[in-house]
């Protein structure tokens, strides 16, 4: 088991304040992702749970025990960064091994138990190679199987795949994802800024902003009820459109959002008008860029090739049950 309980956690440095009452529960063998923008204070969160960065105020519980002040190596923890930390002149098994041979297992224990992370990982056939002779995806495979072959009770990633191209991050967000089949009972906790990542991973998402938590749900209570203006605006890809003034006084609200999947062009009885200036033709959609005359573009998201010429003026109409409507502070109506 390795449920993690944080309470009212903070951390500073000197006079400032970067994580604020952080309250969280998470459950073994959840999928927990953090997400924010630059400088919420994730990776920061995440370094504390690792035991990398002090607790300024608060408790931290990993198994119902009190961690503040246990050194990372006895908290049950492995970590996966960024920038692989492979020791370059070690092969793939040597670098899945250190950890083993530090901790004076056997070899035939250290064999074993590397020789079944490369299996996990397909990585058997590159355990005699040195990491300059791998791919992007291997090295980080080769990360991965390093924290795995430790047990660990809780996998912590920092934005583990921004290293890679588009096409690899597919293929190592589903080899994650495998991963988390195969180890149903170890807690996992990822930072990323990739809303894909986030979406298509997470058993529940945290979203910080400032060091505070804004809200924690799955990843369809977050796109579907946002608690807050800035989780609305946040989530999502495109962003969901926000509008003020005139535009969200006639739903009696100060801001009024709606998704670009959820709008329909139609001839007449329109929300709103606009006229086009810019289309994304995708294959399976078609993104429309309208002006309607507020600051930032409105998109409206319309399946398959919709061929809708630049200048031309449309209305548009919220589907029915769709418009999210918020309240001077922000909060949901």
């Amino acid at each position: 088991m390795a449920d993690i309980k944080i309470t009212n956690l903070d951390k500073s440095y000197g006079n400032v304040r970067v994580l604020k009452d952080i309250n969280l529960d998470i459950k073994s063998g959840e999928f927990i992702v953090f997400v924010g923008p630059s400088g919420c204070g994730k990776s920061t969160l995440l370094r504390t749970i690792s035991g990398l960065e002090s607790i300024s105020g608060g408790t931290l519980e990993i198994d119902g025990r009190v961690v503040n002040d246990v050194a990372p190596s006895k908290r049950g923890i492995a970590m996966v960064f960024q920038s692989y930390a492979l020791y370059p002149h070690m092969t793939v098994f040597d670098n899945m091994a250190y950890a083993l041979k530090i901790q004076k297992f056997s070899k035939e224990e250290i064999k074993q138990k590397v020789e079944a992370a490369a299996d996990k990982l397909q990585l058997t056939d590159y355990l005699k190679r040195l990491p300059k002779a791998l791919s992007g995806g291997q090295r980080q495979r080769v990360a991965i199987g390093r924290a795995i072959v430790r047990d660990p009770k809780v996998f912590l990633f920092d934005e583990p795949l921004s290293n890679l191209d588009a096409a690899l991050r597919v293929k190592m967000r589903m080899e994650i994802a495998g991963l988390k089949e195969q180890l149903p009972g170890t807690t996992m906790i990822y930072v990323t800024h990739d809303q894909v990542e986030a979406m298509t991973m997470a058993d529940r998402i945290v979203v910080l902003k400032d060091g505070v938590v804004q809200q924690v749900g799955t990843p369809m209570e977050l796109y579907e009820a946002p608690q807050s203006l800035f989780v609305a605006g946040f989530i999502g890809s495109p962003k969901m459109n926000l509008l003020t003034g005139a535009h969200a006084a006639k739903f009696d609200c100060t801001t009024v959002g709606i998704r670009s999947e959820h709008l329909d062009i139609v001839e007449t009885g329109g929300d709103w008008e606009g006229e086009v200036v810019h289309t994304e033709i995708l294959g399976s959609d078609t993104y429309i860029y309208l002006n309607i005359g507020d600051e930032e573009l409105f998109v409206v998201r319309q399946e398959g090739n919709a061929p809708i010429k630049v200048h031309t003026k449309i209305a548009i109409k919220a589907k029915e049950g769709r418009l999210h409507r918020f309240n001077a502070d922000g909060a949901p109506i």
